[in-house]
């Protein structure tokens, strides 16, 4: 197995990798401090540092077209949460369907891919309703494309849209990571 076969593997960066999201996160963070007020980027990237699986979801969050952000911190936890804070969703996760059994009944027009999969390959989650909303607080995203957020019920799939958004499109952006991108 080769060197790069292995970071694969092991769901890490190299370390010029690493360096260089990190100079993208910092200065995502540094202009949007709305978004996580009283929140420190050294306590965050103390985390990351640590965390090298969390760093490769964000990575991945970030190459398909996201623009991963902090949006809270549990002090109980002492855990960071980061959303997808691009203001659409992004091109590289658009026209895909819920899940594997909505992706396999279409019959026609079938996408490439599904929302469910596609971020758990990332090793991430999609949001909640509630996280969703919580979201739309921050600021205003998704006024032209809407979003897959988690579902209670497999068969009830709910695609959320911007409250000003008149059309709905297939596609998702609002996610999390798995066990949360929660640091």
């Amino acid at each position: 197995m080769t060197k790069r076969n292995e970071i694969i593997d092991k769901k890490e960066l190299s370390p010029e990798q690493s360096a260089e999201l990190l100079t993208v996160l910092k200065d995502r963070f540094e202009k949007n401090m709305n978004r996580h007020k009283d929140i420190e980027w050294a306590k965050v990237q103390a985390k990351l540092d640590a965390n090298t699986e969390k760093l490769w979801s964000l990575n991945k969050m970030e190459r398909t077209g996201g623009e991963p952000d902090v949006v809270g911190y549990d002090k109980k936890k002492d855990e960071y949460t980061f959303f997808d804070c691009s203001v659409e969703s992004p091109k590289g996760r658009r026209s895909v369907c819920y899940d594997h059994e909505a992706l396999e009944s279409r019959k026609k027009h079938k996408p490439e891919n599904n929302a469910i999969d596609m971020a758990a390959s990332m090793g991430i989650e999609l949001l909640t309703e509630e996280q969703y909303r919580a979201l739309q607080e921050l600021e205003n995203f998704d006024i032209k494309t809407s979003s897959w957020v988690q579902t209670p019920h497999r068969h009830q799939p709910n695609k959320i849209k911007h409250p000003q958004n008149e059309k709905m499109r297939y596609s998702f952006c609002r996610i999390i990571g798995k066990d949360g991108v929660f640091l």
